[in-house]
């Protein structure tokens, strides 16, 4: 699956400390577009239905003694083969020495060549998991990200409303800031975002009447987190008198961000409200729910009980 987002090689080369065996000459402009990791042993055996020279190759002991196996001149033409097809980049894991014929070729034909230490399945589970990470489809929303209890809360509302102040305070009740202002979420997968701030502003926090300020500076590194996945949007808005708020919470409130159904609750803010607890409480709440109970469901089918079984005494 290609996007449109891309990575450098040459980062990834260095994020899982891959030992360079060939570079082509564009490599520290070459960049990965492709989520996808595949294996070319059909490949080694002449089979090029399909063939994405966009995706990065992960080759092994497997793909290694079926060369070895072959004749030289039909080594040197499984080889050849795939050169000349110019993938993006071809790893040998496993302490595989490559073959010289491979050395020869992906210098013939510029082809990007490494070795890695790691064993082969694990190498393309590390690799793929950060090729999701880096090309995940992604937006940037204005708000405000903090890790409550081990959730991570997307906090939203007009600006002015109080996002920054309610994160600073439970900040000093000891939860940890992700991103204020702008928030950029990855999609990592199907149903899994992970929100982190801009590295321009990241740790900062803006006040008015004071300014910036520097929240791992002033609250120490156990104040800050790079990076959160998205377990509740809190959506602030100003009290209205007459509007109709949720008080039981049996129905269940979602927003969607990138295609994914994120789990959401609605609280009016006004004066003598202590949002940083009621925030504690909706994380409680939310994580709750995700291990099977639902308080506001368990009210209803205590109350449907008692109708039924005549339990409530409503003359006393």
């Amino acid at each position: 699956m290609a996007g449109k987002y891309s990575v450098l090689l040459s980062q990834l080369v260095k994020e899982h400390d891959m030992n360079i065996v060939n570079t082509s000459e564009d490599f520290e402009e070459r960049r990965i577009y492709s989520m996808a990791v595949g294996r070319p042993g059909l490949q080694f055996a002449g089979f090029f239905e399909y063939y994405d020279p966009r995706r990065m190759l992960v080759s092994g002991k497997q793909e290694h003694t079926y060369l070895e196996r072959l004749d030289p001149d039909a080594r040197y033409k499984a080889i050849e083969g795939l050169m000349q097809r110019e993938p993006s980049a071809l790893v040998v894991c496993h302490q595989v020495t490559p073959l010289p014929e491979l050395a020869e070729l992906s210098k013939k034909y510029d082809v990007n060549v490494f070795t890695s230490e790691i064993d082969t399945s694990e190498f393309m589970a590390q690799l793929i998991s950060s090729l999701h990470v880096h090309l995940a489809p992604r937006r940037t929303i204005h708000g405000v990200l903090v890790e409550v209890y081990g959730e991570g809360l997307l906090i939203t509302g007009d600006s002015g409303i109080g996002k920054s102040e309610t994160a600073l305070e439970l900040i000093k009740r000891g939860h940890r800031l992700i991103a204020d202002d702008a928030v950029e979420i990855r999609k990592i997968s199907h149903n899994n975002l992970v929100g982190e701030a801009p590295p321009l502003i990241r740790h900062y926090m803006e006040f008015r009447g004071i300014g910036v300020i520097n929240a791992r500076y002033i609250y120490g590194v156990g104040a800050v987190k790079s990076s959160q996945t998205i377990h509740l949007v809190i959506k602030l808005e100003n009290w209205e008198d007459y509007k109709p708020y949720d008080r039981l919470g049996a129905d269940s409130e979602y927003t969607e961000i990138l295609g994914v159904e994120v789990p959401s609750v609605t609280i009016p803010v006004r004066p003598g409200r202590n949002l940083a607890v009621i925030l504690e409480l909706a994380a409680m709440n939310n994580r709750q729910k995700k291990m099977g109970y639902n308080a506001a469901q368990d009210l209803e089918q205590r109350h449907d009980y008692g109708i039924d079984n005549d339990c409530f005494d409503f003359e006393n």
